[in-house]
């Protein structure tokens, strides 16, 4: 699992929004993943702590305060790999069977742009690992080149944080970028869903998942995948 080691999101106007990971989507995913006895590692890039976007453990995020203090404990009980995650620059795609990235605002200020997320996404591609994103997760996937230098899953059908979603209970066009556009740009065939409902899609070994919705039934196709791929 790799999540975002960013606290902060330089918006268009040269501000910074504090952000980090989204709370649901690394403690419900890990969650499901320990559940089925699947043994996860933490990474960050320069193995540094990462910090949960206060939102996502608060109303004014969409959050219910039952769910929020059901995250908070799940989170509080990985205290210990938190605080000590691995660097992204130490790891092999040959010592994993898939790479999950989970999202909040974060990965669009530094996974997107991580060489050794790149060099490890691109790895894990050719081998026919599962690679897996979520929510703004897929910013990661941006950091991917081919060998041509081009976006590595160009052509590829995936889903992300959609502009609409952004727009509705997001930064809107206060954020640097809007991550649908972005992959759209870059060559991704989005196939997104109704704003704030469940999608999933897989292309091969590439699983997305479109939204904090979506958490549970993308870490549950990655399983699938796994299950397929004799790993699980």
């Amino acid at each position: 699992m790799v999540v975002t080691g960013a606290d902060g999101l330089t918006l268009a106007d040269g501000t910074v929004h504090p952000t980090g990971y989204w709370a649901e989507e690394v403690a419900a995913s890990h969650q499901v993943f320990r559940d089925a006895g699947v043994e996860v590692d933490i990474a960050t890039p320069g193995g540094v702590r990462p910090t949960v976007d206060p939102i996502s453990l608060d109303e004014r995020g969409g959050v219910e305060a039952a769910d929020a203090e059901r995250f908070r404990a799940y989170l509080d009980s990985l205290a210990d790999r938190l605080a000590e995650p691995l660097a992204l620059a130490g790891l092999s795609a040959a010592d994993y069977d898939a790479v999950y990235v989970p999202g909040g605002h974060g990965p669009m200020e530094d996974l997107a742009h991580d060489a050794d997320l790149g060099r490890l996404l691109a790895d894990a591609d050719r081998r026919g690992k599962v690679v897996a994103a979520l929510c703004h997760g897929p910013a990661a996937l941006l950091s991917a080149r081919g060998e041509d230098g081009g976006f590595l899953f160009a052509g590829r059908s995936m889903t992300a944080f959609t502009d609409a979603e952004e727009r509705q209970g997001g930064l809107g066009d206060a954020a640097p970028y809007l991550l649908e556009s972005r992959l759209r740009e870059r060559g991704a065939v989005i196939e997104a869903g109704p704003a704030w409902t469940s999608r999933v899609v897989v292309d091969g070994n590439l699983v997305t998942g479109q939204n904090p919705q979506s958490t549970v039934d993308t870490a549950k196709r990655v399983l699938a995948a796994l299950e397929t791929a004799g790993a699980a």
